[in-house]
């Protein structure tokens, strides 16, 4: 485990940037792993969705910390779990995680009316979550993600919170909801930790963000809605044609889906 979180850590240091695709069950993860990248996050989105819940801790602690631990033990790279806010325990949730066999949590400062938390309470919580484990941490920001306050005051506003919570003990600094690249330059110039950008519609390249300083790249539930998306294609040529293209063209083979699993 502590070499899996050291291996984390370093992975933030470069020389490439960081890209972590989203899991949200083994059989993802296990993609993944087979395509090459050297750790793979969970997506908090992406796992509630599958298992019949909307976002942002309407499931349970307990069904999010088991599907990790699926993960976890199903691939031999490290593994960082998005635990949202900590279900109204981050210290104890960051314990969880590391129990189920990851090495890293993001959490974020936003509540389920997209209001932020009080900076100094969340930076208390990142100290506390620092002091009880070695878990490489991802703190989130929601400013910009939510249009916090005046537009003019985001970017100032994300820098404070974000070299707040390195300050605190945070490895990595995340802020969704940035899209344009002079913006990203400017965050990953003016924050003290690695920068963490979402990739989604209108970012910049990984390349491109690789070069203005961006250290790590997360997709989110975009793999997952992705594959949502498939499945809606699949179900409306079924019923409105009669055809099933949308399924065979570019499967898995039976064959490749059942050898994921046999390591």
């Amino acid at each position: 485990m502590a070499g899996k979180a050291e291996i984390l850590r370093k992975l933030h240091q470069g020389p490439h940037i960081l890209v972590l695709p989203n899991a949200w069950d083994v059989a993802s993860a296990r993609i993944f792993e087979e395509a090459g990248f050297p750790a793979i996050a969970t997506s908090s989105a992406g796992v509630a969705n599958a298992l019949g819940y909307p976002d942002i801790e309407r499931i349970l602690r307990e069904e999010m910390i088991e599907v990790v631990k699926r993960i976890a033990r199903a691939v031999s790279v490290p593994v960082t779990a998005d635990m949202e806010a900590g279900y109204g325990d981050p210290v104890g949730t960051a314990r969880a995680v590391m129990d189920a066999g990851a090495v890293g949590m993001n959490f974020e400062d936003s509540s389920i009316d997209g209001s932020l938390a009080d900076l100094a309470s969340q930076v208390q919580l990142i100290e506390q979550i620092r002091a009880a484990t070695d878990i490489v941490l991802n703190a989130r920001t929601d400013v910009y993600l939510f249009g916090v306050g005046d537009e003019a005051t985001r970017f100032e506003r994300t820098v404070e919170r974000l070299n707040a919570y390195h300050k605190a003990g945070a490895d990595s600094l995340f802020v969704p909801g940035v899209r344009d690249a002079e913006t990203i330059g400017r965050l990953a110039k003016a924050v003290n930790g690695p920068l963490n950008i979402l990739a989604t519609a209108g970012a910049p390249s990984i390349g491109e963000m690789e070069r203005l300083g961006v250290r790590r790249v997360s997709l989110g539930s975009g793999p997952m809605r992705a594959a949502m998306g498939l499945t809606q294609r699949i179900a409306k040529e079924l019923k409105g044609h009669g055809t099933f293209a949308s399924m065979t063209d570019g499967a898995m083979s039976y064959k490749d889906a059942n050898e994921l699993f046999m390591k």
